[in-house]
């Protein structure tokens, strides 16, 4: 696969927001252009900026016509955009969804984070809405994040924790961080922990690699799947280009979202922007962005243009 465009959607409203509290204007989105990635993006590509001023941007991902929808969670919508560029919602009262997957059936299963609702679901079509797990071992799931959904149905999601708030100590979640599994048909999973913040997942395309974005880690994770959905062989895949070491200690690598193209190349939003991985771990180069990315996806009739979603964070 090779990518012929990149767009990118911006969150104005946290930009605002963090621009006000540090008293600096607040960073506006600008159009950069890449360096050349052999087999994945030509010098001198422009990485556009679609559209500001959405409400909790999360979630994109690829439609069977070409478009693309993405998550506002704290809009509590999913909206749409087309061939053209133009936006529209796509669906309402979403329950607070963030990470989104369609299943083989073509349901749209998605993270659901309303306070007290948390749960994996079935979201669209409607009529077929439906709870697929709500808790681990009868306890309540604390703010799930993103999902990835394999060929047998069964879903794959983490759970980072909850976020912090500066200046007040860490709210003790119900779970600790860790990666769940919920089988079709099945009850959660947990089936890897020990992971200070995971986030964004994907599998590989032949569904034998399971990677995990390490917020608070140096490396992007790999485990095998086993026949039964579990994982084992844990190990560091590829190591972030750009990691901070807080005062306080550990690592802040900004990771989030994953994306993985048809040659099995790891598309990962961390800082410093879009790093590409080979299916071997090595780094082969990094897609520039003017404003801190969140998640991303292909889409487009030929799954070919990356969209990008984006905030800035405070």
């Amino acid at each position: 696969m090779r990518t012929q465009a990149i767009a990118l959607l911006i969150l104005a409203g946290t930009v605002s927001i963090a621009a006000a509290q540090g008293g600096q204007p607040a960073p506006v989105a600008a159009e950069t252009t890449a360096t050349a990635i052999p087999g994945v993006i030509a010098a001198g590509t422009k990485i556009e900026v679609i559209k500001s001023g959405f409400s909790g941007t999360e979630g994109p991902i690829g439609m069977p016509d070409g478009s693309l929808i993405f998550t506002e969670t704290q809009a509590n919508r999913i909206t749409r955009i087309d061939a053209n560029n133009q936006t529209s919602t796509f669906l309402e009262n979403t329950n607070g969804s963030t990470g989104l997957a369609f299943d083989a059936k073509g349901r749209l299963i998605s993270v659901q984070t309303t306070p007290g609702k948390t749960l994996i679901g079935v979201l669209y079509p409607k009529g077929q809405e439906a709870t697929l797990s709500d808790n681990y071992d009868g306890k309540p799931f604390g703010r799930p994040n993103d999902l990835v959904v394999d060929k047998k149905g069964g879903v794959y999601f983490s759970e980072p924790g909850p976020n912090a708030t500066p200046g007040q100590p860490a709210p003790t979640p119900p779970l600790s961080p860790a990666v769940y599994y919920v089988p079709a048909g099945g009850k959660a999973i947990r089936i890897a922990e020990g992971i200070e913040r995971p986030n964004g997942i994907q599998l590989s395309p032949d569904e034998n690699t399971l990677y995990v974005n390490n917020t608070n880690g140096e490396y992007v994770l790999a485990f095998d799947v086993k026949p039964d959905g579990t994982v084992g062989n844990r190990r560091n895949f590829a190591k972030y280009p750009s990691v901070a070491t807080p005062a306080a200690g550990g690592f802040n690598s900004g990771a989030d979202g994953l994306a993985i193209d048809n040659a099995g190349r790891l598309y990962v939003v961390s800082t410093g922007g879009i790093h590409v991985f080979s299916p071997k771990g090595d780094l082969l180069g990094t897609i520039p962005v003017s404003l801190a990315g969140q998640n991303i996806a292909f889409a487009g009739a030929d799954k070919k243009t990356l969209y990008i979603v984006g905030r800035r964070s405070a």
